[in-house]
Parts: structure tokens; sequence; C-alpha cells
């Protein structure tokens, strides 16, 4: 399956602005043969907000939603996306999965929360595990600080994620986790992990991009720069497979032995 990575922080506060980006990335992806967009995290409505986080913040099939459905149904493609969601009085930094017919498939709320603003403004996720099948492969929903925990990538390994979705708002200085760790992340767990990030300055984060799909054999197949850019990457189930055969770590484990982690 072909995956298309939006690196973009779209039009900060302007939901319909950032419709309107989606909508034109995802002709792009689709005319470039993806099955699949990926949108950075809080893409719907921007990161650095403040306030605006709970004004704008909507229900999971909320009118949002029922637009990037639309979107989603005219380009023929997946789209996976940021938002802040409603829940009655909780607020909840939120990424959802929408097929090319337009079915939401899976929505998922952030488990790790980073660092004062995000804890200000959001409560916990409690569901670390979520998936849906997408043309053929098992497709994981995360974001942003929780791939840096490798118990939760590691359930999802566990359960059968081919494809782990991680929509992204990192900033300066931590360069290294596009660099460095989420390749690992691909090879230590055996499966394919798209990491897509927020550019610029936004409010006190200067996001560095360096958006990147990477496979299980810890090889990046892409890789953005620092701007705005859309990436396309090819997704080999077969390469997978083989990957998984020659590299046994989920068969090798001794869980007996990690009691203590948990």
């Amino acid at each position: 399956m072909r995956t298309a990575l939006l690196q973009s922080s779209g039009r900060p506060g302007s939901v319909v602005e950032n419709l309107k980006v989606l909508d034109e990335a995802a002709g792009r992806a689709a005319a470039g043969g993806a099955g699949l967009l990926a949108a950075p995290e809080m893409f719907l409505t921007g990161y650095a907000i403040g306030d605006d986080i709970g004004r704008l913040a909507e229900p999971a099939d909320g009118d949002s939603a029922d637009a990037i459905a639309e979107i989603a149904g005219r380009h023929g493609l997946a789209i996976a996306y940021g938002y802040p969601e409603r829940a009655g009085d909780t607020v909840y930094n939120a990424a959802q999965l929408i097929s090319a017919d337009g079915t939401r498939l899976a929505n998922y709320r952030k488990t790790h929360l980073f660092g004062d603003f995000e804890r200000a403004h959001f409560a916990p996720g409690q569901q670390p595990v979520v998936q849906a099948e997408l043309n053929g492969l098992t497709v994981g929903l995360m974001i942003c600080y929780d791939v840096e925990f490798p118990e939760p990538v590691r359930a999802h390994a566990l359960a059968g994620t081919d494809l782990l979705l991680v929509p992204t708002a990192n900033m300066h200085p931590f360069q290294f986790v596009a660099e460095s760790l989420v390749p690992v992340r691909a090879w230590e767990n055996q499966m394919y992990v798209a990491y897509v990030n927020r550019i610029g300055q936004e409010g006190e984060f200067d996001f560095y991009g360096l958006s990147t799909l990477a496979g299980p054999d810890g090889v990046a197949r892409t890789r953005a720069g620092r701007g705005e850019e859309l990436l396309l990457a090819d997704l080999d189930p077969e390469f997978l497979a083989n990957s998984r055969a020659a590299n046994p770590y989920l068969q090798d484990r001794r869980p007996g032995l990690y009691g203590s982690l948990s």
C-alpha cells in the first residue's frame, strides 16, 4: 500500500483552512497512487492555540469528521489526522482513521501527555492499542510522545500491527526521535512506522519536521526535510513477512522474566 505523509502545520486556529489543505493534499496523494494519507498531530485545529483547543474541540463523529469522510470518498483514499476530541466536558488529544468509503475505522486518544501544555489542555487516553484493518494491513494509531515509550509499541507488535501511524508535533531539540528512535522502533517490533510531524514556529514550540516512514529493517523509506512536504512511500506485506521470519524477536521473548516491568 502506498502511503502519503503530509508534513505541514496547516493554518493554526482555522479548521476551515486546514480542511482545505487536507483536501488539496489528498488530491495530490491520490494522483500519486496513495491509498492512505496521514496528517500530523492536532492538524485539524493547530497545536499551540491555547484555550482555542477547548473551543474548537469536536466529537469523533462531528462536522469535521463528516467533512474529512467526504474528502476521503471523493479522492478514494483513507485519511488519518490529529484533532482535539470533545467527549462531554473532557478534551482528548486524538487521532482518527477514516476509510476511502468514508467509514470511521478507528479513533485513538493520546495516552502519554507531553509537558505542562498538554496536561493543562487534555485528559490522557486509557486504551493503548487501537487498530483497524485497511487494504489487507492491520493499522495501529499512536500520537507523538507515545512512540517514545517501548511498552505501547511492543503491545501493538504483539497485537499484530503491521503499520503504526504516529501523527506528531515534535519540536527542537528532540530531532533524534525522528532520526534514530523511530527506525529502531520499527526494527525491534518488526513493523512499518509512519511518523508525520508539524513544521515551524507555533507559540513557544519550534517543530522540526523530519517526517519519516521506517520499515521493519530499520531503514527509512522516505524522509522529509524541515519544510512543508507531501511524501510517498510503499509498504510491502511480503517484505514485512520475510523480515519477521528472519528477525523473530516476538517469538524469542521470555515474558516470564519481564514481570517487574509492569
